[in-house]
């Protein structure tokens, strides 16, 4: 059987020709959109990946928020403060300007080691502590050495060229060695407080002062302050200015002390910055009873008392102010921290140490039996 072929007409061949002519034509028109869609996809996919990115950062960044907060949370702060006192004639025992700048370093960083809130340099002798000194010279401005060398060390390094000049007393300072307390920062090291100084530049209405605080830029602050004041700095999106014991109060934090200058001993405790005084005193001596069987109550301010050359007796009879022949009287403990002593005396700068290493647990175990017990 043969295969018929169907043949097109003519008519039927038209069309075709003019169906491929259109197909032809529509052609270009049909990639351009086809180009303009998949350029159009792409850019699609390019932005849902960067937005991808961008949503991953930021998750990245609040995880990195939340578990700092919750850190910060977990960081209990401390409500309590320890002050140490010593007589600034401590200084005379040393032959040299080079030894008393030394002694008086041995001494910060006792103190700090263990986390003291407040130095009290009292004159065992009753003179006056204020006014203008140029220098140590004479014996009695042991205790302006001793507190001026005090603060140096304590001020952040980048703090120390505004607030102290060249001075006789601070000759041999840069031969001590650093306390390197957390406060004391290094310039890209990362805290959530900072200490700093106000500068003195312009700022416009309604806008915050800038503070230095040892890094790259300087910090805008969230209102305007007198220029040189040194602030502690609370850094979140811009620095907000706290109270300096914000650090120690709620973030936990050791930050430093301060400085008091006191004329007597009894001074000491009358010119108490806190409110309420000093509720726990201590004094030392080694006519005291024996740390070893004296424990300590829960208490909000720590006063802890050192004598001088002579002793804490000699600083209680050289007061006027004060009508007692017994020094424990003036103290909640007297107590003797280093008992079966070795050398017959124990210089100052040595009581520290041994005091506080003595007393640190019993401090420790005081606040924990009450946290434990709340």
């Amino acid at each position: 059987m043969k295969s018929k072929v169907l043949l097109a007409t003519t008519k039927e061949k038209h069309i075709i020709v003019l169906v491929y002519e259109c197909i032809l034509a529509k052609l270009p028109q049909y990639n351009t959109a086809l180009l303009k869609y998949k350029t159009t996809e792409a850019k699609k996919q390019r932005k849902e990946a960067k937005l991808i990115k961008q949503l991953e950062k930021q998750k990245k960044e609040e995880d990195a928020e939340r578990a700092k907060l919750e850190q910060s949370q977990n960081r209990k702060g401390r409500a309590y403060t320890v002050s140490v006192a010593l007589p600034g004639s401590v200084l005379d025992n040393a032959q040299s300007t080079e030894l008393r700048t030394y002694l008086a370093g041995q001494i910060a960083r006792a103190c700090v080691v263990f986390c003291v809130d407040e130095i009290v340099v009292f004159d065992e002798q009753g003179k006056i502590v204020e006014g203008e000194f140029k220098g140590v010279g004479k014996k009695g401005h042991a205790c302006i050495q001793l507190a001026r060398i005090l603060q140096y060390l304590e001020c952040p390094q980048y703090l120390r060229k505004w607030f102290f000049p060249k001075h006789q007393d601070l000759q041999y300072a840069g031969l001590l060695n650093p306390l390197d307390s957390p406060h004391h920062m290094r310039i890209d090291e990362e805290s959530e407080y900072r200490e700093g100084i106000v500068l003195d530049r312009p700022t416009k209405q309604g806008k915050g002062s800038l503070v230095n605080c040892g890094m790259r830029k300087d910090v805008r602050i969230d209102k305007q302050l007198q220029s040189g004041l040194r602030v502690t700095v609370h850094k979140i999106n811009k620095g907000v200015v706290v109270a300096p014991h914000v650090p120690r109060t709620e973030g936990g934090l050791y930050w430093g002390y301060s400085v008091r200058l006191a004329s007597c001993l009894s001074a000491v405790f009358t010119e108490s910055p806190y409110k309420d005084g000093y509720d726990l005193t201590i004094g030392t001596s080694e006519r005291g009873s024996n740390m070893d069987q004296s424990p300590l109550s829960p208490f909000k301010h720590l006063l802890i008392v050192f004598g001088g050359l002579q002793g804490l007796e000699a600083s209680v009879d050289a007061d006027q102010n004060l009508e007692v022949t017994d020094p424990s009287v003036l103290f909640d403990l007297y107590l003797n921290t280093c008992p079966g002593q070795g050398s017959r005396t124990i210089r100052t700068e040595e009581a520290i140490l041994i005091s506080m290493a003595g007393l640190k647990p019993k401090i420790t175990a005081a606040f924990s039996d009450v946290s434990n017990g709340s």
